[in-house]
């Protein structure tokens, strides 16, 4: 006769009163041994395992807590919301992959991103690139609103249709790396005019500028940037002069929320991202910097201002069109 215990799944065994007539006391004891220690031995392994299984369950918490997903959070369920899925997923098939951060480069980030976050009011993500860390990104900022640009119209449409919580647009470039020296003068030029630090780019036709992004794109009130593409690695390549440019017109022209916008340039080492980020997003915002990676904090400004950095003379940097040559 067998009765289970389901709190432990010890099984005990009771003895039939036939068996007990028919030995003797040593017999008896010997049975009664082995019994005591059956039992001991299956609690002991139950015991373990509980235990075993609490520690991991600890410390994946801990590890959701510490990436953002705390427990307490608004949005927070008894299951992991789907982006965080696809995060881990994407991270574990992908972790070899040549282009992806650091983690010096993406700690500052997502630090931000999650003391953006965790306010009051939903943080408001821009991220121009669709890279190795997207889903990183949407992940981090699961409670606000995170939208992407890429130059690539046929990759946006895949990875919305592959991922579709992610809110990808493209979005056309006209400049060249190449180009950069004469870029600058002319929005130098003409800082008064088209290529204000503070307007409405849907309606501006300074050549730097972005105007043809979804129109809610000039109207929401940016409160991190990301700039993450496009690529510049050749002559001919867009490179990220109207990302920057377009970054550094965004912050200043905000209409309320934060009057501070952080704006992340990625692979900071190259010339021409560093000559960009002086020029309009200016040395004296720079609050730190690596080689690959440049964090200002951009404050808005009045319609009135007329140009992007309070000292000119300190932030701009002797522009070439060799982007090999820049410092």
């Amino acid at each position: 006769m067998k009765n289970t215990n389901n709190s432990s799944n010890t099984k005990l065994i009771l003895l039939h009163p036939y068996i007990l007539k028919q030995g003797n006391s040593n017999r008896l004891w010997l049975l009664a041994i082995v019994s005591f220690f059956t039992v001991a031995f299956l609690t002991l392994i139950y015991t373990r395992d509980s235990t075993t299984t609490t520690a991991a369950t600890a410390a994946a918490t801990a590890a959701i807590t510490t990436a953002g997903f705390s427990s307490n959070s608004p949005s927070s369920s008894s299951s992991l919301p789907t982006n965080v899925v696809n995060t881990l997923l994407h991270y574990a098939s992908r972790s070899n992959d040549t282009f992806k951060m650091s983690f010096a480069e993406l700690k500052p980030i997502a630090d931000v991103i999650r003391k953006c976050s965790s306010s009051s009011s939903p943080c408001n993500l821009l991220v121009f690139g669709l890279t190795h860390e997207t889903l990183l990104w949407k992940a981090l900022n699961h409670n606000g609103r995170t939208v992407f640009i890429d130059e690539n119209r046929y990759y946006a449409a895949y990875y919305e249709q592959l991922h579709p919580e992610i809110d990808a647009y493209d979005v056309q470039y006209t400049t060249k790396t190449s180009e950069i020296k004469d870029l600058i003068s002319t929005a130098r030029d003409q800082i008064k005019n088209e290529c204000r630090p503070v307007q409405n780019l849907l309606f501006s036709d300074c050549k730097l500028g972005l105007n043809d992004l979804p129109n809610h794109v000039y109207e929401i009130d940016w409160d991190v940037i990301i700039v993450d593409g496009p690529r510049g690695d050749w002559a001919d390549a867009p490179g990220r002069i109207q990302p920057i440019f377009t970054a550094g017109v965004l912050a200043r022209s905000k209409k309320g929320g934060n009057a501070k916008t952080h704006v992340f340039v990625h692979d900071f080492r190259k010339g021409l991202e560093r000559v960009c980020g002086d020029e309009f997003l200016c040395r004296e915002n720079l609050v730190e910097s690596s080689d690959l990676l440049g964090h200002y904090v951009v404050e808005k400004m009045e319609e009135t201002s007329y140009q992007f950095c309070r000292n000119n003379d300190n932030n701009h940097t002797v522009v070439s069109n060799n982007t090999s040559s820049f410092s």
